[in-house]
């Protein structure tokens, strides 16, 4: 069954991903509602490490890019390759087609890499000369940003960052957790660890079948109107308060109510529930708003961040 083959990839990941619980939830969430997401948080916090283990526990393939500003659009899409035997061209297919991608320190790389990869995410295709290649039915990509260090770095272009179905902020874990870390840290120094069974790896039918289970999810009609007044009022918010209408310069786009509407199914699935309720709706709302939005200098300036003017625009929007 679809329902326990998640819950025990879930439990895998757990005991190798210690304090990142939101991330690890955030992960499953774009796997069920096929979609791209972009991890943000410092060094040290798993955010390799959790793509890595949740690629283990899927039946598909990993590629890891490390992403510096020397990289070219080929190192992502491949190549033609010339062979002087027969005087023919050979295409090298590049890390973009494998199931899970890590772009490592996206904001790394230049333009021309970016828009290579923005075709990838968005049309599941690579273009390469006048011949287009379809990806595998399987395809997420992690990216992964570091909130510390900005000197050499491309900011991703909105429509790029649009594409990515989740942006997601990872913290430090707790003093438990971390102590939990060392434990783990040290069990694997001494080659303790379990291998995953080959058994226990969940199936692409598996996965495809619980995307349809979660695109069958009851969202009644009072909260499909909740969720598109939470992601129209982004737009234009003057009705609920001249502050809201300061803060704002651009509003999320129709990319943002689709992104919502899966992942909040997506967590009622993930939850057990054959329904969506307002608390799905409010739960994925920073996670699927906050890089689909542009604050104006206004809230810039009074220190009102994105997280902050979506719970308020969250708060004043009445319950269904």
């Amino acid at each position: 069954m679809p329902q326990q083959a998640i819950q025990q990839l879930k439990n895998t990941i757990n005991t190798q991903i210690i304090g990142q619980q939101r991330l690890v939830d955030r992960l499953l969430i774009a796997l069920l509602a096929d979609g791209h997401l972009l991890v943000e948080g410092a060094p040290g916090l798993a955010k390799t490490r959790a793509i890595k283990v949740l690629s283990e526990g899927i039946e598909g393939n990993f590629q890891r890019v490390q992403f510096t500003p020397d990289l070219l659009p080929a190192d992502l899409t491949g190549t033609e390759i010339y062979r002087p035997q027969d005087g023919s061209f050979h295409f090298q297919q590049g890390p973009l087609f494998h199931n899970m991608v890590l772009a490592d320190e996206i904001n790394r790389a230049p333009a021309k890499v970016q828009s290579a990869l923005l075709e990838a995410m968005a049309e599941r295709q690579i273009t390469v000369g006048s011949t287009t290649y379809t990806l595998p039915d399987l395809f997420l990509v992690m990216a992964t940003q570091n909130p510390i260090e900005q000197e050499g770095t491309y900011p991703l272009p909105e429509a790029q960052l649009d594409r990515f179905l989740l942006h997601v902020f990872v913290d430090y874990p707790d003093a438990a957790s971390e102590k939990a870390i060392l434990v783990l840290n040290r069990n694997e120094a001494m080659q303790k660890e379990v291998a995953i069974d080959n058994n226990t790896i969940m199936s692409q039918d598996n996965l495809f079948q619980a995307r349809q289970q979660v695109l069958q999810i009851h969202m009644a009609e009072s909260l499909q109107d909740y969720l598109l007044q939470i992601v129209t009022t982004s737009r234009n918010p003057k009705a609920y308060g001249d502050d809201l209408a300061s803060w704002i310069q651009y509003g999320a786009s129709p990319r943002a109510s689709i992104a919502l509407d899966r992942c909040a199914r997506a967590h009622a699935w993930l939850a057990g529930r054959d329904f969506v309720s307002p608390d799905d709706i409010q739960e994925m709302a920073h996670d699927v708003l906050r890089h689909r939005i542009i604050l104006s200098f206004e809230a810039e300036a009074e220190g009102i961040s994105k997280d902050q003017f979506i719970q308020t625009l969250i708060s004043r929007i009445a319950v269904p």
